[in-house]
């Protein structure tokens, strides 16, 4: 590398946010991920014995995903390659296979090639990749934020090891904070900047287990310090972030798990919990639509008849949604969420409903008895259609003995909760008369 080269090379350098100087230079550098990257882990037994493959990188931002990259890279002395599906076509992927194809049969070194926001390449795209990753031409190391068992090829999944990377521990980001303030060179150190724990602590909150919004935060506050007495406290701190981005995919993970979330915690009758949930989902701008919907569904599958009030009033907030909106719209969903939670629980329809089709799906279909049958279109008295049938309303009790389905069944199993204890009783009235009456001997005969 010549003078001009240095020197370009020190100015990019210079250019570059914290986070990216304060990259780890080794494995135990690294910060995080200790599911499958500690001692006698998966991939750390994969680099031990150097048998790289292809190789899938879930998680959210800030993570650790790229810099683990140019880590094995360096680590297993193989050529290191870098796309990024957001910007390069199929034109780049075919030229970054080809130097890697002539690399290799030259006597070169194997390529990684790493391609960041992978889940942003068509089916196409991802096809391209497929015969070289293969026939051991790259190992393909991919970044994702999305879920790749939806955003890529079964194909290409077939043929991959996938790690899910989790957000950093406060201890891990502490760790790296502290890392880039005592750093002479690449960090913080030559400032000479005296750090508060509670802006420490501040940022380790608001930062989601995101290194990399954590240490460029940090270097925004002490780069924004003047004066001898230079000290990094809380309100400076707070001033160097803006608001948190809630991480929220609306047709991802994060949807589709603080969906499950809030209905679990509302099922499981935990009410601060659901709210929290729903607290996040409105953040991230999920549609009111959507979250109403669902609560009109837990109410029904979870609540059901140990509350009916339940299901009216989910419907109310439903159609009011679309009326008032939001931000209003919150404390009908908080009202809704909240009722649900702490109402009595029974999936007794529920399951009722489930094992009704099975047998419908599975089974013989059951004749109606003719007593049911319409009995209102010309002709159908001549069949004997209705014939027998007792008209419910003319009993005393709105109530007689007759038989419904021709076989016996129990579908619908009411629970010793809430209002379904009132129906329960009141079903166990009406088989106390079947028996004096000899039905139940009348209908097995």
């Amino acid at each position: 590398m010549g003078l001009f080269d240095r020197q370009e090379s020190g100015n990019l350098e210079k250019a570059k946010p914290l986070a990216a100087r304060m990259r780890p230079r080794s494995l135990d550098e690294f910060a995080g991920q200790s599911h499958f990257l500690g001692e006698g882990k998966l991939l750390r037994r994969i680099l031990a014995a150097d048998r790289i493959g292809s190789l899938i990188f879930y998680g959210s931002p800030g993570t650790g995903k790229t810099s683990l990259a140019e880590l094995i890279a360096r680590q297993s002395n193989r050529r290191f390659e870098a796309l990024n599906a957001a910007s390069a076509g199929i034109k780049e992927v075919r030229a970054a296979l080809d130097r890697a194809r002539d690399e290799l049969a030259t006597g070169g070194k194997q390529t990684i090639l790493f391609i960041d926001e992978l889940h942003h390449f068509s089916k196409v795209q991802q096809d391209v990749l497929l015969p070289d990753v293969e026939s051991g031409v790259v190992a393909l190391i991919g970044a994702t934020t999305s879920n790749p068992f939806f955003s890529l090829v079964s194909a290409l999944i077939s043929r991959s090891q996938i790690f899910e990377f989790q957000p950093l521990t406060p201890e891990e980001i502490q760790t790296l904070m502290q890392r880039a303030l005592q750093d002479e060179k690449r960090g913080l150190a030559r400032y000479n900047v005296t750090v508060e724990p509670e802006a420490i602590d501040f940022l380790i909150e608001v930062c989601d287990g995101d290194a990399r919004r954590s240490l460029n935060a940090l270097e925004i506050g002490v780069l924004s310090l003047h004066g001898s007495e230079r000290v990094f406290d809380l309100e400076v701190a707070q001033e160097s972030i803006q608001k948190k981005a809630i991480q929220y995919d609306q047709d991802g993970d994060a949807h589709y798990d603080s969906a499950s979330a809030l209905i679990k915690s509302m099922r499981g009758s935990d009410p601060d919990a659901a709210l929290y949930w729903l607290a996040r989902m409105i953040e991230a701008g999920e549609d009111p639509r959507f979250l109403a919907c669902r609560i009109v569904i837990a109410a029904s599958e979870d609540v059901g008849n140990a509350d009916p009030t339940a299901l009216t009033l989910a419907m109310s907030v439903f159609n009011a949604i679309e009326k008032i909106g939001m931000p209003e719209g919150r404390i009908l969903l908080a009202q809704a969420v909240t009722y649900i939670a702490t109402a009595p629980k029974s999936n007794a329809s529920y399951i009722a409903i489930d094992e009704a089709l099975e047998d419908v799906r599975n089974k013989s279909l059951l004749p109606v008895p003719i007593h049911l049958k319409d009995s209102h279109y010309s002709g159908a008295s001549q069949l004997g259609h209705g014939e027998g049938y007792q008209y419910a309303h003319a009993a005393e009790e709105g109530w007689v003995d007759q038989d419904y389905l021709g076989v016996e069944k129990e579908y619908y199993r009411p629970v010793e909760r809430g209002y379904e204890v009132t129906i329960r009783k009141r079903l166990e009235v009406f088989k106390q008369r079947r028996k004096k009456t000899g039905t139940d001997e009348d209908i097995r005969s």
